[in-house]
């Protein structure tokens, strides 16, 4: 086994994992192919009509490809990309942990190691009852109100937790984008949770993530600060803490990840300006109470008409307010998504922004051209300020 090519005793780990039902996930990384959108490709078994397939999610700048194959062609896929598109690759089984690398003068090397522990995924069934990500018999649930003893949603409770297993869902899949996990295994994911109130998503993301990452939550009412705090010792996350403060109030440093979700008005563009001063790998926001570019919108004649109507007019400076973060997030080097968080019948206020710091840096003319649209944008609506430019630095009337 230890004479055949590193390649090749990769391949024979992934395929053995298949064999024993093994497989947690595996990733694909370094892409070197002629797509430029494509960053990554993850791994995970599913079963689909009772057998075990793999689903392979294709994650491309702006959007996700996904494909599901037997077992066969899923080993056929991953030794048709392995060491020609992407470079790098981990796979992640209970037992063990492999990494598959190509160094810059073409030559692979393959390591092993003994997993301490089970990575927080299993095989989900896609024609049944979706496994969750979040334990719903968890003790933080049921102390922070949200499920009873028997592990159900309390009465009018279901869209929290729903909304808990989704934000548990996206942090995943936007980590995996960071590579945080190819990174030293000793390394520790800094979160800082801007604005944490109850604490659901920040204990969310503590049993998501486990040790390896630190997780401090900021809420600047001190009695929601305490009872966290309690919770947290209680079942012994010691990965986790609450601080009373104010967003623009703390240091902007040590962060690796930053979390800001319904921070009012402007506190979204403090956040997101503490995340960008911190050079943080990931932010996810989710933005509400856009209230700020409403009085200045000067849109060009043909919409003017329209935006005399209040319903429109508010709609329009929720787009305006959030599509400008998202250009500013750009011009700073960040690679930006914006979606639907979840339903609207949990929430109107579903719109959620991820910004993703590459490892690959873009140039001074990039940015610099990033930071031109995002005038011109500001332009267009006759915004002549806004919060987040303010902290960046950035006019909008040059």
């Amino acid at each position: 086994m230890s004479q055949l090519p590193p390649r090749e005793r990769f391949l024979n780990a992934f395929r053995s994992a298949i064999a024993d039902q093994a497989l947690t996930k595996l990733t694909l990384g370094k892409y070197r192919g002629d797509d430029d959108s494509l960053k990554n490709v993850f791994v995970r078994p599913v079963t689909l009509r009772d057998k075990p397939h793999f689903a392979f999610v294709w994650r491309h700048a702006t959007r996700d490809i996904t494909k599901n194959f037997p077992p066969d062609e899923a080993v056929n896929q991953v030794a048709r990309l392995l060491g020609s598109q992407f470079l790098d690759a981990h796979l992640f089984t209970p037992a063990q942990t492999a990494q598959f690398e190509t160094a810059p003068n073409g030559r692979h090397r393959v390591r092993f190691k003994v997993a301490d522990s089970a990575p927080p995924f299993a095989a989900q069934d896609h024609d049944r009852k979706k496994q969750h990500l979040i334990d719903a018999h968890a003790g933080w649930l049921r102390d922070l109100g949200v499920t009873t003893p028997d592990g159900k949603p309390r009465a009018g409770l279901a869209p929290k937790f729903r909304q808990i297993q989704k934000f548990a869902e996206i942090l995943r899949h936007a980590i995996d984008e960071t590579g945080h996990e190819n990174e030293e295994d000793d390394a520790v994911l800094r979160i800082s949770d801007m604005g944490s109130g109850k604490g659901y998503l920040t204990f969310a993301a503590a049993a998501l993530l486990g040790p390896k990452a630190k997780i401090r939550g900021i809420e600047r009412r001190q009695e929601l600060v305490d009872t966290c705090n309690q919770i947290a010792q209680k079942y012994s996350l010691i990965n986790l803490s609450f601080v009373a403060g104010d967003i623009d109030a703390l240091p902007r440093k040590d962060i690796d990840v930053l979390i800001a979700l319904h921070a009012c008005d402007t506190a979204t563009d403090d956040a997101l300006a503490a995340g960008v001063d911190a050079q943080a790998r990931l932010i996810i926001v989710a933005p509400c109470c856009q209230k700020e570019l409403r009085p200045q919108l000067r849109p060009s004649p043909v919409l003017a008409p329209a935006l005399l109507h209040g319903i429109f007019r508010e709609r329009q400076a929720e787009f305006a307010t959030d599509a400008l973060r998202a250009l500013l997030l750009e011009s700073r080097g960040y690679v930006t998504k914006v979606f639907e968080f979840i339903s609207t019948e949990h929430t109107a206020k579903n719109l959620m922004i991820t910004a993703t710091l590459p490892a690959e840096r873009l140039g001074e003319k990039q940015l610099a051209t990033a930071t031109q649209r995002a005038r011109a944008f500001a332009h267009f609506y006759g915004i002549q300020s806004q919060a987040l430019a303010a902290h960046l630095g950035i006019s909008l009337t040059d």
